[in-house]
């Protein structure tokens, strides 16, 4: 069977990240995970914190972490513009950990000087970012 490539632009705020030939794109859509191939249909949807992962034309498979942003497909060509975009081996698990107990700490405290939206997206991110290390750490044994 035949490969069918389309192009794929990942752009933050600060780069770009991407910009390319590739056979399969799944994304962490506001709905859940979405897959995309050549020949889907036209969309316009949320990102939520989660990733963005890609097989490139030569067959190579790519990782990113991305904090939330829009994706839209069109036609042959698909843009991730993403608010936040970090390739997978640069994310610090450490942090990336630290950063959850401090949120998880935050939604716990009966404070009222907590604000539970901020604390609830800071945990989001920040479970996002440990799921991508997993994954590539899960893809690389």
């Amino acid at each position: 069977m035949a490969e069918y490539n389309f192009h794929l632009d990942i752009v933050s705020a600060e780069k770009r990240l991407f910009s390319g030939s590739v056979t399969a794109v799944t994304v962490s859509g506001s709905e859940g995970e979405l897959g995309v191939r050549y020949g889907h249909a036209p969309l316009l949807t949320a990102i939520r914190p989660g990733l963005v992962q890609y097989v490139t034309k030569a067959g190579e498979q790519e990782v990113l972490y991305i904090s939330g942003g829009m994706l839209e497909v069109q036609g042959s060509s698909v843009m991730v513009l993403a608010d936040t975009a970090i390739r997978a081996e640069d994310l610090d698990k450490a942090k990336a950990e630290e950063a959850k107990r401090s949120a998880e700490a935050k939604l716990q405290n009966s404070s009222h000087d907590v604000d539970y939206a901020e604390a609830a997206a800071e945990l989001a991110r920040a479970m996002a970012k440990l799921r991508v290390l997993q994954l590539v750490k899960k893809n690389v044994r």
